[in-house]
């Protein structure tokens, strides 16, 4: 009978010789893409109706097809979540890998097939620190990665959006805008929320924003948004980045207080 330190001798040499087994490799893209889609109550069903059906179109155009065939990899990922409050979030559609056009317009059903739904209040820093998180669980390793941010009010709940922003971009997430501009602004909403998202949200390399300012012409934003980012296209100057209103040159001096929606809340409920 063999002695039991024998055999565990025995035993921890020919662990020693077998080699060990790779880790699993992760899934190779150009672009990790976070769509993170406000559905606070300050969005109304038709508002809400748009986004979706914006992205939905975004990845049925053959645009996007042909800009992501041309990637280095012809492949990016992504997830499309969203957001409301400080605890109000979900992910809609996870993880998928996007390298054809079948893919593409399934990917594209499912977001248009997703229910509509509302939450209250509005934490554009909370949206930011779940996109951010969710980079570490896609499975994938991606050349870029950046979080696509649309919502039609300012961070009223949760911690400063400036603090979200900046920890994202530090662990190298671009983050990009799109602000809803379509209704005339109420006591709560930020008649400047381009100059809001342009000083409070956005960041990252090459990092922009498509104001939407017109019902008609929101898919053709969201289209424009999405080929930009898969393109890694570099803006010039801020041709994207037009002010609600006014002078150009005025409002591109101006900025935006990043603490105006916690103060007009406060204002108004009192906490």
């Amino acid at each position: 009978m063999l002695h039991p330190l024998r055999v565990l001798l025995a035993a921890l040499v020919w662990a020693a010789l077998i080699p060990a087994m790779p880790a699993q490799a992760q899934t190779e893209v150009d672009l990790a893409l976070v769509i993170a889609v406000d559905i606070s109550y300050s969005m109304d069903t038709d508002e809400q109706e748009l986004p979706r059906e914006g992205f939905a179109e975004a990845f049925r155009s053959l645009l996007v097809h042909d800009a992501i065939r041309h990637g280095m990899l012809g492949r990016i990922g992504v997830t499309y979540m969203e957001w409301a409050g400080a605890y109000e979030q979900q992910v809609i559609i996870p993880w998928t890998v996007l390298d054809n056009s079948e893919s593409l317009m399934a990917f594209a059903d499912r977001i248009a097939s997703s229910p509509l739904r509302r939450a209250q209040r509005t934490s554009v820093s909370a949206a930011i620190d779940v996109a951010a998180n969710l980079f570490d669980r896609s499975g994938l390793e991606a050349t870029r990665k950046a979080i696509d941010v649309s919502g039609d009010g300012t961070n009223n709940q949760g911690r400063p959006v400036r603090h979200a922003r900046d920890e994202a971009i530090a662990s190298g997430v671009t983050i990009n805008g799109l602000p809803i501009m379509l209704k005339k602004p109420g006591s709560l909403d930020d008649p400047d929320l381009n100059l809001y998202f342009r000083d409070c949200v956005i960041g990252g390399p090459g990092a922009f924003m498509v104001p939407a300012r017109e019902r008609s012409q929101f898919q053709l934003a969201i289209k424009a948004k999405i080929l930009l980012e898969v393109s890694a296209t570099p803006t010039v100057g801020e041709p994207l980045i037009r002010p609600a209103q006014g002078d150009v040159a005025r409002d591109v001096a101006r900025r935006a207080n990043c603490l105006s929606g916690e103060a007009g809340w406060r204002d108004r409920f009192g906490n």
